[in-house]
């Protein structure tokens, strides 16, 4: 700073004071109450800085918590030991979604009435529509 800068913060703050010094009772009052509730409402709300720093490291953690959770499938359910190994392979080949045994494997008796099964599931999905 200059000498001139300083010069002016100097009559600055002269006529500052002076201006304070010279202000009436029922203004300063005002002004006093006016800064008491401004600073009140600071305290009272959290900054925008506040907020985000504590955001962020809850971010972080409900995105590793999913990461997690993403990561680790449970282990599938294993029977208990005591069971005998034919009785496991029939639990794994209930699965609705596999496909029936191949012709060689399964029992010629669901191959006898095929026309029977046709004309059941005719004359079931027409019950059904009435």
């Amino acid at each position: 700073m200059n000498s001139s800068d300083k010069q002016f913060e100097q009559r600055a703050r002269a006529l500052y004071q002076e201006a304070a010094q010279r202000i009436d009772p029922v203004t300063a009052g005002r002004l006093r109450a006016a800064r008491r509730t401004a600073l009140e409402a600071a305290k009272a709300q959290p900054s925008a800085h506040h907020r985000a720093r504590v955001l962020l490291p809850v971010g972080a953690l409900a995105a590793v918590a999913l990461a997690a959770m993403m990561i680790w499938q449970p282990a599938p359910h294993q029977p208990q030991g005591n069971a005998p190994a034919a009785a496991m392979a029939t639990t794994t080949e209930q699965d609705p979604e596999q496909l029936p045994p191949g012709a060689d494997k399964a029992d010629p008796g669901l191959y006898q009435n095929l026309d029977f099964y046709s004309w059941l599931a005719a004359n079931d999905s027409n019950q059904s529509k009435r």
